[in-house]
């Protein structure tokens, strides 16, 4: 599976640069020689992370959602959408939906840690289901930025034999080896590709500097492919994914195998 990841030069709250940067950066990709088979989008790419009150950014329409759809059929690609604000039954969700070449919206997540430093907790509702879907008959899970600190949840993931891992991130330059030793380690530690998509902007007032630097790594931990942290027009990643590696990798080294599940359940004294 040839997978490309937009990391696309977001601005906070203005949409109509967001999405004008998205659908060039996407028709760019797909009119190229190496057309992808699927599109990784970064964590709140249309809004930013974010700008408040973010009930006045989220859609309750599902406008963002048909959109999206329609650009996967017009491409006949498989879109993993990032994630956007999204409001039902009164609360806000930060949203990865997940379509197929046909548009079809096939699978979606809630994030579900949210990063109170930020007080993202105060305005969104955490999703309270992990989520794993098909691309071209291959087995992917999805989480969002915050999530990837927590291995717990990668690793229920792997558990449920995925082959590639994408997270969709707003990762601030401050931390961005965190975000690279992080996306690295879930790689190693689970076997499987991780493909992680970060937005980049510039250092302006208030707003979060998004520090770019996505990458993919294989289930090794060799890096396949990855994004600048200094250039503020965003930039097109791409690797070919070969899921069929994962089998040998784990005859050699099999840690599924080796696990003692027994062991692992904290006991509170």
């Amino acid at each position: 599976m040839k997978v490309s990841i937009l990391q696309l030069p977001i601005e906070e709250g203005s949409l109509e640069h967001n999405l004008d940067a998205m659908s060039a950066m996407l028709d760019k990709t797909m009119n190229s020689s190496q057309r992808p088979d699927t599109i990784l989008l970064p964590e709140l790419w249309n809004t930013g992370f974010y700008p408040k009150p973010i009930s006045q950014y989220a859609d309750s329409q599902d406008n963002w959602k048909n959109h999206m759809g329609r650009l996967a059929a017009e491409y006949t690609v498989n879109i993993v959408a990032g994630s956007i604000a999204v409001e039902h039954d009164k609360n806000i969700y930060n949203t990865c939906y997940i379509f197929d070449r046909a548009g079809k919206n096939t699978a979606f997540y809630e994030k579900t840690h949210l990063f109170s430093p930020a007080r993202e907790d105060q305005d969104f509702t955490p999703g309270s289901r992990l989520t794993v879907f098909q691309l071209d008959s291959i087995k992917c899970g999805i989480i969002i930025c915050y999530d990837l600190r927590f291995p717990e949840i990668a690793r229920q993931l792997a558990l449920q034999d995925i082959s590639i891992l994408f997270v969709a991130a707003a990762w601030p330059i401050e931390r961005i080896q965190h975000w690279d030793t992080l996306l690295r380690a879930r790689a190693i530690e689970n076997q499987i590709f991780v493909a992680g998509a970060n937005g980049i902007s510039p250092n302006l007032g208030d707003s979060m500097h998004l520090g770019g630097g996505s990458a993919i790594y294989d289930p090794w931990g060799c890096l396949l492919a990855q994004g600048s942290t200094d250039d503020l027009e965003g930039e097109i990643l791409q690797a070919n994914l070969q899921p069929g590696r994962i089998s040998q990798i784990r005859r050699d080294i099999n840690i599924f195998q080796d696990r003692r599940p027994e062991l692992y359940t904290l006991k509170r004294k």
